[in-house]
């Protein structure tokens, strides 16, 4: 984009121009704030959901993986929902969701940049994933036999949407963000986005061992059976 000679925003490359931009009025912590109370009551409202609801009793680390799956869709497709309808306009609304956006552009400018690898990945993630993070908490309450299938399918999903989040700001020199601030950059762009790594990756293995031990129960069922026809 064009140079400014003097930034009237707080994003990076500072000479970045950005005319229609128009300053957050919320402060920082009430922005975070109001994300995290929402998270927090999700988290809350699904392990008291998971504990009665269920057909069968859930262990504490099933429910705490439907929390997760929980807060997932809220972030999917809420959040980034938000984004996905709005990105072209998020630089002057001053809707509590729009400013969310333009703080967490502080670590990741490329949100008010209508950077078309953002608008794709994030209207995929809104409209794919958000959904079926629901359909997992569904799934597991009542224990449909597609559930793990299901964790699976989204936990890769979004293991390989955050790789080519973080591999495409590696190839652009992490340019749109303030390399290492304690908030912007390793908070708000590191710490934010590896939970999706970290937690995806882990349930992408308790998935494949319950897959594959239900595949040998089958494999064994069907070995027998046949013993005994022979």
């Amino acid at each position: 984009m064009a140079t400014h000679a003097n930034p009237l925003h707080p994003y990076w490359p500072r000479h970045l121009r950005l005319d229609n931009f128009v300053p957050n009025d919320c402060p920082t912590w009430h922005l975070l704030a109001g994300l995290f109370s929402a998270s927090g009551v999700l988290v809350v409202t699904t392990w008291l959901l998971s504990g009665r609801a269920a057909v069968i009793p859930l262990g504490t680390w099933r429910r705490l993986s439907l929390c997760w799956f929980a807060v997932c869709g809220f972030i999917h497709m809420v959040i980034e929902g938000w984004f996905s309808l709005y990105h072209e306009d998020l630089l002057g609304d001053q809707a509590f969701l729009s400013q969310l956006w333009k703080e967490y552009a502080k670590g990741d400018s490329r949100y008010l940049l209508n950077d078309n690898f953002m608008i794709c990945m994030e209207t995929i993630t809104a409209c794919l994933w958000g959904p079926f993070s629901i359909w997992v908490v569904v799934a597991f309450l009542r224990q449909q036999p597609l559930r793990f299938v299901l964790q699976l399918v989204v936990s890769v999903g979004q293991i390989y949407g955050d790789v080519l989040y973080f591999l495409m700001e590696y190839r652009d020199g992490f340019q749109h963000g303030e390399l290492g601030h304690p908030l912007y950059f390793w908070f708000y762009f590191v710490f934010m986005n590896a939970l999706w790594l970290v937690l995806p990756g882990i349930l992408v293995l308790d998935s494949v061992k319950q897959l594959s031990h239900a595949q040998t129960l089958l494999d064994t069922k069907a070995t027998k059976a046949k013993s005994k026809q022979s």
